[in-house]
């Protein structure tokens, strides 16, 4: 993920992504981005699913203490990418749109803006 400009703007502020479960020497296996869902969250068994059907790594804005747990008992990894950061990436490749039609880009509100255009 750090080979992306959002992401690699917010680690260099501390805001991401990060190992949240498991250890960097692990194998991540097969990847499911669940948990980019704006501030709600599934039911907390997922991990377990997720585990049986093979994922090993999780990927996500953010995640709660409790499916934190949940997920160490499956023995997934967790990384946690960031909110702003993956906010920004989404809106960033709107932007660029608008961008090319003359419209000026003036990034607030913890807007990591990248432009691609």
């Amino acid at each position: 993920l750090k080979t992306i400009p959002e992401y690699k703007e917010a680690a260099k502020i501390g805001a991401g992504p990060k190992i949240f479960v498991g250890d960097p020497e692990r194998r991540a296996g097969r990847i499911a981005l669940t948990e980019i869902t704006g501030g709600t969250e599934g039911s907390p068994k997922l991990y377990e699913k997720m585990a049986t059907a093979g994922i090993g790594t999780v990927v996500g804005m953010h995640i709660s203490e409790e499916h934190k747990k949940e997920a160490e008992s499956a023995h997934l990894n967790v990384v946690i990418a960031g909110h702003m950061s993956s906010d920004s990436l989404g809106v960033n490749l709107f932007l660029d749109e608008l961008e090319k039609k003359g419209i000026e880009i003036v990034p607030c509100s913890g807007l990591i803006r990248v432009s691609r255009f």
